[in-house]
């Protein structure tokens, strides 16, 4: 099937609502990400917060994360020293 001008249009219309979506998802970014925690979606905090802006529970909920980031390499570490040692 040979691309025609609907082919084209179809894309750039497309291409322009990804762009508006995602304007608008970045000029809203926070109440759109809290409205989506209250409904149950965890949306991961981004690296860019400034701390000092963050809420408790956001402080909390990403004291937690990396909590949990440092506990699952400090289990994997043991391990790979262990399989180290039996290879010498």
């Amino acid at each position: 099937m040979a691309i025609n001008s609907n082919h084209l249009v179809g894309f750039a219309v497309g291409l322009g609502t990804a762009a508006v979506g995602i304007y608008l998802y970045k000029r809203n970014q926070a109440r759109i990400d809290g409205w989506l925690r209250e409904q149950g979606i965890n949306i991961p905090l981004s690296a860019g917060n400034d701390y000092a802006a963050m809420s408790l529970e956001e402080l909390v909920l990403e004291k937690e994360r990396l909590e949990d980031l440092i506990a699952e390499r400090e289990m994997a570490t043991p391990a790979k020293l262990k399989t180290e040692e039996k290879k010498k």
